[in-house]
C-alpha cells in the first residue's frame, strides 16, 4: 500500500515542530568574530573554487561542497583544544580547513595530484592528517560514526582527557551502527560529541518524509544521552553549544549528542541538480540567515568598514587561488604509487 501524503506544509525540509530554538547566545569579541569570519570565508572561496573546477574537469568523482554549513565546524572548532579529534564523512573539506590543513595539499587531493593529503590516491571523500587530528573524510554513510566512536574509546583507554568530534547527516541519521554506537559510548561514558549536521533534504529527501522523529536531538533519548538543538547558521550558538558538550564529555559523563540545523545552498553532490526543493526556499535562507553575512554584518557594527572586509575577501582570494594553482600544476602520482599503501 502506497504511503500517505502529507500536507503540503510538511513537504519542506522542516516543520514548525523542528524549528531551532534561539536563546540568547554569548556575544563574540571584536577577536573571535574576526577570527569565523576568516575562516567560513575561507570554506566558501574554497568550496566555490572547487565547484568551479569541477565543472572545468579538473575534478573527477564524487564532489559534495560545504556551501552553506560552514558555521557548524568553524563554532565546533573554536570549542576544541589541541588533541581533540575530528572526524566526519563524505562532506569533508571544510571541516580539513577548519582544522587547518593546508589548502594547497585539499586542493591536489581533489585534483588527483601527489601534492595531496593521501598522495592523489584518495580524492575527495579520503582524506587524513594525524598532525591536524583529523581523521577523515569517510565515504560509508554512518561508517564514521562507529570509527569516532572507537576514537573516543581510545582517549577513554589512554585517559589523555581528548574529545572526538564525529559529525555526521539527519541521513546517516537513521543508519543502525549510529544506535549501536550510541550504546557501547554511554555504557562506557566514552568522550565523542556526535554532532548531526541537519542540513533538512539527506541525498534529496526532506526529513519530514524520510525521519519519523524530525528533533535529532532526541535520538539518543534511549541510550540516556542528553541532547540540544542549535542554530547552525549562528556561530557563536555552535560555539555556546559546543563549549557546552565537550566539557561535558571532558568531565567524564559520556556522549553528547548537538542537532546542528544547518542548510546547504548547493545538490548532494555536484551531480545533483537539487529539484526536490525551490529556488526560492534556497534564495531565503541564503538572504536570511547566512552564516558569514551575519558575522559581516557584526564586524561592520564593531569599527570595521566595507574596505577592511573586502581586505580580507581579497586575502582569501589569494590563498584559494594559489591552491588551485598549485593543484592543476603538481605532477600526477608515479604509477608505482598504484601499489604502495596497500594492506592485505
Amino acid at each position: 500500500m502506497a504511503a500517505p501524503k502529507k500536507s503540503a506544509a510538511k513537504e519542506t525540509g522542516q516543520d514548525k515542530e523542528s524549528a531551532p530554538n534561539k536563546p540568547r547566545v554569548p556575544d563574540f569579541s571584536k577577536e573571535q568574530e574576526l577570527h569565523a569570519f576568516r575562516d567560513m570565508l575561507l570554506i566558501r572561496r574554497f568550496e566555490e573554487k572547487a565547484g568551479q573546477l569541477y565543472g572545468m574537469g579538473a575534478i573527477g568523482g564524487f564532489c559534495h561542497l560545504y556551501i552553506g554549513q560552514e558555521a557548524v565546524v568553524v563554532g565546533m572548532q573554536m570549542a576544541l583544544r589541541e588533541g581533540d579529534q575530528v572526524i566526519t564523512g563524505y562532506r569533508d573539506h571544510g571541516h580539513m580547513l577548519a582544522c587547518e590543513m593546508d589548502p594547497k595539499g585539499v586542493m591536489a587531493e581533489l585534483t588527483g595530484r601527489r601534492g595531496g593529503y593521501s598522495k592523489g590516491k584518495g580524492g575527495s571523500m579520503h582524506m587524513f592528517s594525524m598532525e591536524k587530528h583529523f581523521y577523515g573524510g569517510h565515504g560509508i554513510v554512518g561508517a564514521q560514526v562507529s570509527l569516532g566512536t572507537g576514537i573516543a574509546f581510545a582517549n577513554r583507554y589512554r585517559d589523555n582527557g581528548s574529545v572526538c568530534l564525529a559529525y555526521f547527516g539527519d541521513g546517516a541519521s537513521n543508519q543502525g551502527q549510529v544506535y549501536e554506537s550510541f550504546n557501547m559510548a554511554e555504557l562506557w561514558k566514552l568522550p565523542v560529541v556526535y554532532v548531526i549536521e541537519n542540513n533538512r533534504y539527506a541525498m534529496g529527501t526532506s526529513v519530514t518524509r524520510s525521519s519519523a522523529q524530525t528533533d535529532f536531538s532526541k535520538r539518543g533519548i534511549s541510550f540516556n544521552i542528553p541532547g540540544e538543538q542549535v542554530d547552525g547558521m549562528d556561530v557563536r550558538a555552535v560555539k555556546a553549544a559546543g563549549d557546552k558538550a565537550v566539557a561535558h564529555c571532558r568531565a567524564g559523563n559520556g556522549p553528547y549528542i548537538l542537532e546542528m540545523q544547518t542548510y546547504r545552498y548547493r545538490g548532494h553532490s555536484m551531480s545533483d541538480p537539487a529539484k526536490y526543493r525551490t529556488r526560492e526556499e534556497v534564495d531565503k535562507i541564503r538572504n536570511d540567515q547566512d552564516p558569514i553575512e551575519q558575522v559581516r554584518q557584526r564586524l561592520l557594527g564593531q569599527d570595521m568598514t566595507e574596505d577592511d572586509l573586502k581586505k580580507i575577501d581579497a586575502e582569501i582570494r589569494k590563498i584559494v587561488n594559489e591552491a588551485a594553482d598549485f593543484a592543476q600544476n603538481d605532477p600526477e602520482p608515479d604509477p608505482a604509487e598504484l601499489y604502495t599503501d596497500v594492506y592485505r
